[in-house]
């Protein structure tokens, strides 16, 4: 994979600005607005049952995050789901917290089993959960996982059939059959909350360009990244950095990631 087609992917989005349908947590919802903004893309923050439908129906993606999760929002996500398979339209799932209680967990699995999901993007400890790989969840924060994490995010995407995203020090994005490191980011970037979250919403905003959501995936994480660096550089802190970090990925440009995007193989 070349960051020329990274650029390209990037390109489209700003060119066409996608709408894209979040179903989120409260605690990131306008951090996820705003950075999907940044990006180039349009959001939209749906989740009463009611419409939810209808709203998927017009997006380019969907994006699924049980950060701050309840039964009427489960039921939410099923019915806009269903919609967004129904039109072929990307989901991407976001299992925040998945193994820090049953409900989560069987969440988390409950919408893997029942919709098509296109990209399921979380951190090593949520992954790992999910892979029945011993993945170790605080509150919403991972702990790690038991095992390799390029192996066991490769192996739970073989097996589910889609593109697995794993969020760390260096980001992993693999569909089963080819994997792909990202080594852009910053340290800053875990000194204030929800910047996984916001990673979800840039992947949906790339991925409702792309077919290839491997790439789109892997663009999207390489983008976000390289605005991390960015704003560590032009901060002083967790607030400036926040605030510099929307700044510096409404500032990117397609040709960023040909020059900037740091990707390889294992």
């Amino acid at each position: 994979m070349k960051p020329k087609h990274l650029a390209d992917i990037f390109a489209l989005v700003r060119e066409r600005r996608p709408l894209v349908h979040h179903i989120t947590n409260y605690v990131t919802v306008n951090d996820c607005a705003n950075i999907t903004l940044c990006a180039g893309g349009a959001p939209v923050m749906a989740d009463a049952p009611e419409e939810v439908e209808e709203m998927a129906a017009v997006a380019g993606a969907l994006v699924l995050n049980i950060g701050t999760l309840n039964t009427a929002q489960i039921g939410s996500m099923l019915l806009a789901g269903r919609m967004a398979n129904e039109r072929e339209i990307p989901v991407i799932l976001d299992p925040v917290g998945a193994g820090a209680t049953r409900m989560r967990t069987a969440c988390a699995r409950r919408l893997l089993d029942e919709l098509e999901i296109a990209v399921l993007k979380g951190n090593a400890g949520e992954i790992g959960v999910i892979a029945g790989a011993e993945g170790r969840v605080r509150g919403v924060d991972s702990h790690g996982l038991e095992g390799d994490p390029v192996a066991v995010a490769k192996g739970l995407a073989r097996s589910l059939g889609i593109t697995v995203a794993v969020s760390g020090a260096t980001d992993i994005v693999t569909n089963g059959r080819r994997v792909i490191l990202v080594d852009n980011g910053h340290p800053m970037m875990g000194s204030i909350s929800g910047t996984g979250c916001m990673a979800a919403s840039v992947t949906g905003t790339f991925a409702a360009v792309s077919h290839d959501t491997l790439a789109a995936s892997v663009a999207a994480f390489a983008a976000f990244g390289i605005a991390g660096e960015r704003a560590a550089a032009a901060s002083c802190g967790p607030g400036s950095f926040k605030q510099a970090l929307f700044d510096e990925l409404a500032a990117l440009v397609p040709a960023d990631l040909s020059s900037c995007a740091r990707i390889r193989s294992p």
